[in-house]
Parts: structure tokens; C-alpha cells; sequence
């Protein structure tokens, strides 16, 4: 029953989206939920009861941040389940070698992060908040009523018992492995007619050449992206494919983060978690997210202050929800790219990954795909999909795209190699900008 109530409550606020109260009364509403929060994890958490001291909850701003370092650490002491990080482990590595991702530990779903950054994480959901995720999850992104039948596509690199919670009567869940050949994924796809195509937007930017090349023929009342960042070129490609706006889900080892809304906007998920703003040098709009998931329990996420880069929309979202809106994921800040000043002082020039994003795709519209790594602190290797009959003037118009960037932001042109555009393993998350040497 409690797990159904989770459910209920969960898909009711999903649907709201915020619009069942006013600013004031939400933002009173969440700082309660927060501070009873606070309470059950200082009581229920080891870890966390000596992180945080004798700093009293409704100060909760003050206690000092952690990370996947710190989590992972403490993660022994900081669930609130008395799972082990040995069993943990043993449980999501059996699971990764079977591709048998059913077995939990009791009620307790296991599973591991991307690990895109370099070293994975795991993360624990308990069975009532398995089911609230389910709730939030379809409230927010199905696209008619929980009552009609819909048929979903997941594509990701691994199932979960999370992801399987949807599935029901009425919701028909198929899981893609990444793992498997696409060939076999159309084949299936054109089968099943899925009503929601869930995947990366490197699946579905193969999906949508399916489609124009004429070995898909699906017609999908909703495409949704996930577990990468979605570049403006590969949306540019996936909507005229499909014919239709795509959608976000922002989520990671540390909670459901956002999702849009039906205008396509990107929102944060304000109903489950608090994002406070860590705002990055030169930017009011661009910011790292400290996030405290009030959603939940069995491995509490208290003012985790993540990897990655938002930039918040400047103008409100018609749609009227009070949620933060945001323009754009950058990416992650190890992909900040950093350059010697024009003036060769000490100090260096940051670049953000939508500088260069934005520098690569404004240069033409002949390029199909890139990927653009620093690999040195004034050296760039460019990858290109273009037509090698023209590659000699697409290359000259981006060096004079990237040398308009660099004398705007004041820094030295690096030195740029440009090189075949390499398509990336559908296990292994696509970064079209990523910085590959240490600082």
C-alpha cells in the first residue's frame, strides 16, 4: 500500500508540475520537506550524522558539500540500509557479466553509474522509492494517460529493476541493450512500433538515419533523450527525421534532475530535489548544481555538488511551471577547455563546452558530426564528418570560427588537427567536447 501511495502522489505532482501551488507557498513547501528530510537521514545515517555536526537541520545550507569520492568512501556508512559496498559491488558486477539485471539485495535495487568520468559509482533504491520514481517518471513524460496502452523503447547500456517498475498492464517496456547490434535493435524497433523511443542521443541520431535512409519506418508519439548531452546538431537531425520536438530527461546516479515539459523546455525536477546554484566564474546564467534529493531514503543525496555545467534559461517557459527552466546541459566542467592568455600572463582563458560547441557548428553546414578534443593546453584534435571533396574549405572555415572565438575571449589560437570523425561505441557515452589532459 505505502508503495502505491508513492506511486499516486508522485505521478499526481508529476503532472502538476508545480502549477497546484503558488511560488511562495511551493518554495515553503519544499524547505519543509527538506528539513524533514534532514531529520530522518541525520537519525538514520552514520555518516552523515558526523558530517554534519551540531549544525542544526534548518541550517542545512551550511553543512560542507560531498561528491562521488566522498559517497563512495563512506558508502558503507552513509546508506541508511546496512548494505555493504563489497555486496553492493557483488550484486551490480554479477549483474553486468549475466546481463541479468533482475537480482536485488532484498527490496533493494542495485545499480552502477556510466562512469564517465573514470571511476563508476553505485547507487541504492528502495522499493517505495522505486515506485515514486515510476510515478514522477510517467507523470512527467508519458505523453496521453496513465489508463491508455502505450508501447515504450528504452535504449541504454544497461536494464535496472528501476527502469522495469514501469512496465504494467497498459505500458508494454522493451529494453535495447547497447550491448547488442543495431541491425538486430531495427529489426525489433519495426516490430514493436514503440509509442515512446527512449535513448541517448547517439542511438537516436542512428535511429533518425534509419528512418531518412528507409530501414525504419516507426512513427513514435514521442522522442525522448537521455544519458548524454543533447548537442543542437543531433537534435537539429533527430527532430526533422522524426518530424517532431525532442524531449530531455536529465538523470544520473544521484537522482531524477529534470525533464521537460510539454513546450520541450528543460526543467529541473524541483518537486523531488534542491538545486542550489554554484554560479562559474564570468556567468549569471551558468552554474554547477549542489543537489539534496528529498525523494530519498535508502542512500541520502545531501548537498552532493555534481560535475556538471547548466545554463539557465533567460526568459521564463510559457508552459507557467514555477520549476527552474534550462537552456542548455553544457556538459561536464572536466570539459572546460582552458588556453594561454593573448597576452601570455599567468593566467589561463576558460573556453565552456557551449563556446565551442556553438564555434563549430555556426562555422558550417556541411558538418554532419564532430567531436572536439583538448588534448594539450593550446592543442585541439577536430573530428569531422563532412564530404571530403569539400574538406579543405569546411576545415578553413572552422580554424576561422575558432580564431573568432579565441580573439572574443582574449586567448591564444591553439593549434588545431583535424582528423576522420570516428563514431563512438553505443556503450560508451558520447562528449562532443571533452578535455583529455590534466591540468
Amino acid at each position: 500500500m505505502r508503495n502505491a501511495l508513492a506511486f499516486i502522489k508522485h505521478y499526481w505532482y508529476g503532472r502538476k508540475r508545480g502549477e497546484w501551488m503558488d511560488p511562495v507557498s511551493f518554495e515553503r513547501w519544499r524547505e519543509r520537506r527538506v528539513v524533514r528530510h534532514i531529520a530522518f537521514v541525520r537519525k538514520h545515517s552514520a555518516f552523515y550524522r558526523e558530517w554534519w555536526g551540531t549544525t542544526p537541520d534548518a541550517q542545512w545550507r551550511d553543512f560542507p558539500l560531498i561528491d562521488k569520492a566522498i559517497m563512495m568512501q563512506h558508502f558503507d556508512r552513509l546508506n541508511t540500509v546496512g548494505i555493504s559496498e563489497a555486496q553492493a559491488w557483488a550484486v551490480a558486477n554479477a549483474a553486468e557479466a549475466s546481463r541479468n539485471f533482475k537480482p536485488a539485495i532484498g527490496e533493494v535495487t542495485v545499480g552502477l553509474s556510466s562512469g564517465t568520468s573514470g571511476n563508476r559509482g553505485l547507487f541504492l533504491v528502495g522499493s517505495r522509492e522505486q515506485a515514486g520514481w515510476a510515478g514522477a517518471m510517467l507523470g512527467k513524460m508519458l505523453p496521453g494517460s496513465l489508463l491508455s496502452r502505450t508501447s515504450i523503447a528504452f535504449f541504454l547500456r544497461a536494464n535496472s529493476n528501476l527502469y522495469e517498475s514501469v512496465r504494467s498492464k497498459r505500458l508494454a517496456f522493451v529494453f535495447y541493450d547497447l550491448l547488442d547490434p543495431m541491425t538486430l535493435h531495427l529489426e525489433t524497433l519495426g516490430r514493436q512500433q514503440p509509442d515512446l523511443i527512449v535513448a541517448p542521443p547517439s542511438v537516436l541520431r542512428s535511429l533518425a538515419e534509419a528512418v531518412r535512409s528507409g530501414k525504419l519506418n516507426v512513427q513514435p508519439r514521442r522522442i525522448i533523450s537521455v544519458a548524454e548531452v543533447l548537442d543542437p546538431l543531433d537534435r537539429a537531425h533527430i527532430e526533422l527525421a522524426f518530424g517532431q520536438t525532442v524531449h530531455q530527461i536529465y538523470q544520473c546516479t544521484e537522482g531524477f534532475l529534470g525533464c521537460t515539459c510539454p513546450n520541450g523546455k528543460l526543467h529541473l525536477n524541483e518537486d523531488l530535489v534542491y538545486i542550489e546554484k554554484e554560479f562559474v566564474p564570468g556567468s549569471s546564467r551558468t552554474f554547477v548544481p549542489i543537489v539534496t534529493d528529498f525523494s530519498r531514503t535508502t542512500q541520502p543525496i545531501v548537498r552532493y555538488r555534481l560535475n556538471d555545467l547548466l545554463t539557465e534559461s533567460e526568459e521564463p517557459c510559457p508552459c507557467g511551471s514555477p520549476y527552474t527552466a534550462i537552456e542548455r546541459i553544457e556538459g561536464r566542467c572536466d570539459d572546460i577547455f582552458y588556453a594561454t592568455a593573448m597576452d601570455k600572463s599567468s593566467e589561463q582563458v576558460i573556453l565552456y563546452p557551449d563556446f565551442v560547441t556553438r564555434a563549430i557548428i555556426g562555422a558550417s553546414a556541411e558538418i554532419r558530426q564532430y567531436r572536439v578534443i583538448q588534448t594539450a593546453l593550446d592543442k585541439w584534435t577536430i573530428e569531422l564528418d563532412i564530404d571530403e571533396s569539400r574538406g579543405t574549405l569546411v576545415k578553413e572555415q572552422v580554424r576561422l570560427a575558432i580564431a573568432m572565438l579565441c580573439e572574443r575571449l582574449q586567448c591564444q589560437m591553439p593549434e588545431l588537427d583535424f582528423v576522420s570523425y570516428v563514431q563512438t561505441c553505443g556503450t560508451r557515452k558520447l562528449r562532443r567536447v571533452e578535455r583529455s589532459y590534466k591540468l
